[in-house]
């Protein structure tokens, strides 16, 4: 039966199964991919692969081609892990679900990227009710095999040990939680308007390098075009103070000017977290569930 439904977003059996045996970390079971599945995969890639090359920016599209993905199959994460591996030692680790913050930067922290095996079906390109695996292979992925981006990320991972350290100490466990939800709240929207959002400058103007934007075949292009999108160079105090909403296209976006510069921000956002700077951000989205926090205080 399993192979008939397939792999598809909120509808896969084999997901639902992992899920109540309390099983994160999964094998991709390959041979559950229906016609259906690739036919999204195939769909997908095809309308992307023009806005790439005018929007994306060139560390992707060299990725996007060292990783060798066929356009017309959903990957295996094995064979892109052959390929992504020798480059910067990062891997692809199939998951069957929603990954707590400590968890997801602690893999950072490991090079592996928790990556969703499920894909959205082919008649609902637009609408994505959470990660899907081209989001994940043919947005984030290319990126990791960037050593500069990837050495970022692994930063990042560092910095979800410091903040864990940091609010261990903390007696009052009001206090403990109020801090770190603050820590984490200013975590996340720093990763979102750089890893899932962000914007480069270069040589030939303004490219995309979030993962959310490379995924996206509508929003790839108006970020870039769109008069009604802000785009300024990126502050810390401003990132990690400035809300979000996911269910609709961005109207403020942030450039790096290099990925040297957005591992000095990663570093910097580090330094700010022990300064005490980041203990009392602004309130909003994205909010923090009790499953993040204790990751963090149960790491």
């Amino acid at each position: 039966m399993d192979s008939l439904v397939g792999l598809t977003t909120t509808q896969a059996p084999f997901i639902e199964q992992a899920q109540k045996r309390g099983e994160l970390y999964i094998v991709q079971p390959y041979e559950l991919y229906s016609d259906e599945n690739h036919e999204a995969w195939r769909r997908l890639f095809s309308r992307m692969h023009d806005r790439w090359l005018k929007y994306a920016n060139e560390h992707f599209l060299k990725g996007i081609e060292s990783l060798c993905l066929d356009p017309s199959l959903v990957p295996r994460l094995d064979d892109v892990n052959k390929f992504l591996e020798p480059l910067t030692h990062f891997k692809a680790k199939p998951v069957s679900g929603y990954v707590p913050a400590f968890m997801f930067f602690d893999c950072l922290r490991n090079r592996e990227f928790p990556t969703t095996i499920t894909i959205r079906r082919s008649d609902q390109l637009d609408y994505l009710p959470e990660p899907d695996i081209f989001h994940d292979i043919a947005g984030h992925v290319p990126m990791h095999t960037d050593p500069a981006f990837a050495d970022a990320l692994v930063r990042f991972g560092d910095c979800a040990h410091t903040a864990a350290d940091l609010v261990s100490g903390i007696a009052d466990e009001a206090e403990q939680v109020r801090r770190l939800t603050s820590i984490i709240k200013a975590m996340a929207r720093f990763f979102w308007f750089t890893i899932e959002f962000g914007l480069m400058n270069s040589k030939d103007g303004m490219k995309v390098y979030g993962s959310g934007l490379l995924s996206s075949f509508g929003e790839i292009e108006h970020c870039i075009e769109s008069p009604d999108v802000q785009r300024y160079p990126i502050q810390l105090e401003w990132v990690i103070n400035q809300s979000f909403e996911i269910d609709h296209y961005q109207p403020l976006l942030f450039y790096v000017e290099s990925f040297d510069h957005l591992f000095e921000l990663v570093d910097e956002l580090e330094t700010w977290m022990k300064q005490g700077e980041l203990n009392n951000v602004a309130p909003g989205e994205p909010g923090v569930n009790a499953e993040d926090l204790r990751s963090f205080l149960h790491r």
